[in-house]
């Protein structure tokens, strides 16, 4: 008879360990999350291999993030000042894998910065695309985030985002939880479906306004248009984040 997979790992506001050797660091500045649910027979088939949708009372969610990258460095080294600053936006699902273990799977990630988009693209077979973005604060509470791809495409799709700052979250609700604290990312690098882990602070939420929506990046991505209104919008000033050596899906760490 078939083993029965193991429950999900708990979700934790915290890490569920530090990585004090990182693969990768950066900073996620300015960040804000959009999230609306969806069916989970309808994000299924775009999850890696040995994976399944993490849900909630079955229901997945779909979430766009839009942030700005801060001083991207590799290892040790100081993040870079150029290169490693740009505005992004991706589109992110929630996935399990057999071990338990919780993480996202980005569908998309648009970035302002060619290089770093080749090399995400080319060196390790992340879905990034090439857009123009910017990331304006109106007023104090008010950020609008905008951006139109250039290459590889679909050219033109792209998001308008704008939110005003509500107060601050003091405990967030389990779905806030579940949305996010995840503690990896699940995806195909160098051909092989890996788990990379991450860690950084707890964050710093503020609920939030959606002021103004207007994206085709979802649909881009190969899902069914959003349904209605979201059911979370959330803003956090950012956090420091380091990401740790990937580990199979055995989860064995990679040589």
């Amino acid at each position: 008879m078939p083993s029965t997979p193991p429950l999900p790992d708990p979700i934790s506001p915290d890490p569920p360990e530090a990585i004090a050797r990182p693969l990768l660091t950066q900073s996620w500045l300015d960040l804000t999350f959009v999230h609306w649910a969806v069916d989970p027979a309808d994000v299924a088939g775009l999850l890696p291999p040995g994976t399944r949708p993490d849900t909630v009372g079955g229901v997945t969610y779909v979430g766009l993030v839009a942030f700005r990258m801060h001083r991207v460095g590799w290892l040790r080294l100081p993040g870079v000042p150029y290169l490693g600053n740009f505005p992004e936006t991706n589109v992110r699902l929630y996935s399990v894998d057999a071990h338990g273990r919780r993480g996202v799977v980005f569908l998309s990630l648009d970035a302002s910065r060619l290089i770093p988009v080749a090399v995400g693209r080319l060196g390790f077979g992340m879905p990034y695309v090439w857009s123009r973005m910017r990331v304006e604060h109106l007023d104090g509470a008010t950020v609008r985030y905008t951006g139109s791809r250039r290459w590889p495409g679909p050219r033109g799709a792209g998001s308008r985002l704008t939110v005003r700052r509500g107060e601050p979250v003091g405990e967030p609700t389990a779905l806030e939880h579940f949305l996010t604290a995840r503690w990896g990312m699940h995806g195909a690098f160098f051909g092989r479906s890996l788990y990379l882990p991450n860690a950084h602070p707890r964050w710093a939420l503020h609920r939030a306004e959606l002021v103004e929506c207007e994206e085709d990046l979802v649909t881009a991505a190969g899902l069914p248009a959003p349904a209605g209104e979201p059911v979370s919008v959330l803003y956090s000033p950012g956090v420091p984040a380091r990401f740790g050596r990937p580990a199979r899906p055995a989860g064995l760490p990679t040589p």
